[in-house]
């Protein structure tokens, strides 16, 4: 019974052929093509209404050298939002809540920030490992605390996006399944975990969007630090 609570996040396979990338590329056939007519319709303007929006939040805390980084930002916010929306529909698969697709995500985003600042202000990017005023004798351990803290944080984005995203599944899965067993010896029960189901869904929808945001907008202070 435990074992089947993790069966949806298992990588699904067809003939022995992982859909893995299918699942991570099928978000991008949901957004509607650009055409060139004057009167677009509907779901387009919402559409570049919802990316001016976004690009707009994250691009305010960069500075303007950060802003040659607005299409990657915002397209990875895009991609991660409707993999996360669309993982909470009934017979569907996650990718984020493997954790090497967040790592993937994570390291190489984050190794590009890094790299960003050692070769425009190597001093500067260099200089947070050791906080001015620091007594000599502390000066090796603030180091090494320093480089561990910097190293983890990839780490750190991975594992906050596929722990709060697997928690939340796994709590719906719970609670449905509680629902469906009580429906036919408690209807009471079960309709009452029926509404605390709901509430759940509601939630974990607004936790697949702020995961997401998160993800994005850590990546962009991490960038701030560096330019």
């Amino acid at each position: 019974m435990n074992l089947s609570f993790f069966d949806q996040f298992s990588s699904p396979s067809l003939l022995g052929i992982p859909l893995i990338l299918i699942a991570m590329t099928f978000p991008a056939l949901l957004i509607p093509s650009q055409n060139n007519r004057w009167v677009t319709s509907r779901i387009s303007t919402l559409e570049l209404w919802f990316i001016n929006l976004v690009t707009k939040q994250l691009m305010t805390p960069l500075n303007k050298k950060g802003h040659k980084w607005a299409l990657i930002l915002t397209s990875l916010m895009i991609f991660l939002l409707l993999i996360n929306l669309l993982g909470l529909l009934p017979y569907t698969f996650t990718p984020t809540t493997q954790l090497s697709v967040s790592l993937a995500l994570a390291f190489p985003l984050w190794l590009a920030t890094l790299l960003t600042g050692l070769r425009n202000q190597p001093s500067v990017s260099l200089g947070h490992l050791l906080p001015e005023g620091t007594p000599t004798p502390l000066i090796p351990a603030l180091i090494m605390i320093e480089t561990t803290s910097l190293l983890i944080r990839p780490l750190a984005l991975g594992v906050r996006l596929t722990a709060n995203l697997t928690a939340g599944h796994l709590l719906i899965q719970l609670i449905s399944t509680a629902t469906t067993t009580l429906a036919s010896t408690m209807p009471v029960i079960s309709l009452l975990t029926l509404l605390v189901l709901l509430l759940l869904t509601i939630l974990e929808v607004a936790v697949a969007m702020i995961q997401a945001y998160v993800f994005v907008l850590l990546l962009s202070l991490y960038l701030q630090e560096n330019i």
